[in-house]
């Protein structure tokens, strides 16, 4: 009985292997890396409107716990299949743990202000993320950051200033969220530039543990809603979503050169603006959208310096 109860969980996690290490396509395909980012961040944005709408019925605590169990159960077979040398094994712990602290705060935050502010708002601080990186890397990277991306993070920083568009109304517990949560985000991705080469496995099972941890301190703290067997597949979905966005967004960069696909990460936006009228007749007011083309602007330079300085490099490199 045991043998055939563990014959099919040995196969998912086989699956679920090759799924999370991208090893399912091995050639190039940039068509495919194209549609594989596109997908990831449209089921992002799917995801971020499906969150804030939960977030009528369902606490932020709660969600967070929901999405945690769902990711876990998901993966579990996976971390199991690896045993225990890839934790014993993993480069600095210690940086592990903060990485998924980092996550959960940024993940939490984002749920905060998606409770006050549009969706599109929110998702035009958090696409200023990539600026912050930038920003801290000097210190926290040891990297070199040119005058002309130190202009390029001044603009940026210029359009989430306009985009906030600052006074005693809009500095709200939303935008203060929004704000913190993004600069939480750019500290998840440079911990993350750090533990590059780590088992995805389990850079995905810190970031779902410490989401557990979190999800159960505040439902202890909050109470827990009954959900209907709609909002409980809802809410399982939303784990899902989760997964599968980034899953695609790894594909991606797997089948294509970063220098094309990530740029498509800026479709983010374009969901967020048609998701939040369409769902919440929520309109973007054209301090938003003023300050979110010039956020997308400034990360684009960012990213096409920064694939130009590596170039130079190799080049350098292979004299």
């Amino acid at each position: 009985m045991s043998t055939g109860a563990s014959a099919p969980s040995a196969r998912r996690a086989a699956i679920l292997a090759k799924i999370f290490e991208s090893k399912i396509f091995e050639k190039q395909n940039v068509s495919l890396g194209i549609v594989m980012m596109l997908a990831g961040f449209f089921l992002f944005a799917a995801n971020d409107t499906l969150g804030k709408w939960l977030l009528g019925t369902f606490t932020v605590g709660q969600i967070m716990l929901v999405r945690a169990v769902v990711g876990l159960s998901i993966i579990l077979p996976l971390i199991v299949r690896g045993g225990v040398t890839p934790i014993r094994s993993q480069p600095k712990p210690w940086l592990q743990v903060l990485r998924g602290v980092l996550s959960t705060l940024e993940a939490s935050l984002f749920f905060w202000a998606l409770s006050t502010l549009p969706l599109a708002s929110v998702m035009t601080y958090y696409l200023a993320g990539p600026i912050y990186v930038t920003a801290l890397s000097p210190w926290l990277l040891g990297e070199h950051v040119g005058w002309r991306r130190w202009s390029a993070v001044c603009v940026g920083f210029f359009g989430v200033v306009l985009a906030l568009s600052p006074s005693g109304d809009s500095l709200s517990f939303g935008a203060f969220c929004a704000l913190a949560g993004s600069f939480s985000y750019a500290c998840f991705m440079i911990a993350t530039r750090k533990l590059a080469g780590t088992s995805n496995a389990v850079l995905m099972g810190w970031q779902l543990a410490t989401a557990l941890v979190f999800g159960i301190v505040m439902v202890a703290s909050q109470g827990w809603t009954p959900p209907s067997q709609i909002d409980a597949l809802l809410l399982a979905v939303l784990g899902i979503g989760s997964l599968a966005g980034n899953l695609c967004v790894n594909l991606a960069l797997k089948l294509a050169p970063a220098s094309v696909v990530v740029p498509y990460q800026y479709t983010l936006i374009v969901w967020g603006i048609l998701f939040g009228y369409v769902v919440f007749g929520e309109v973007s007011d054209i301090k938003t959208l003023a300050g979110a083309a010039i956020i997308v602007g400034a990360g684009l330079f960012i990213f096409l310096r920064e694939q130009q300085l590596q170039r130079q490099k190799r080049r350098q490199a292979a004299v």
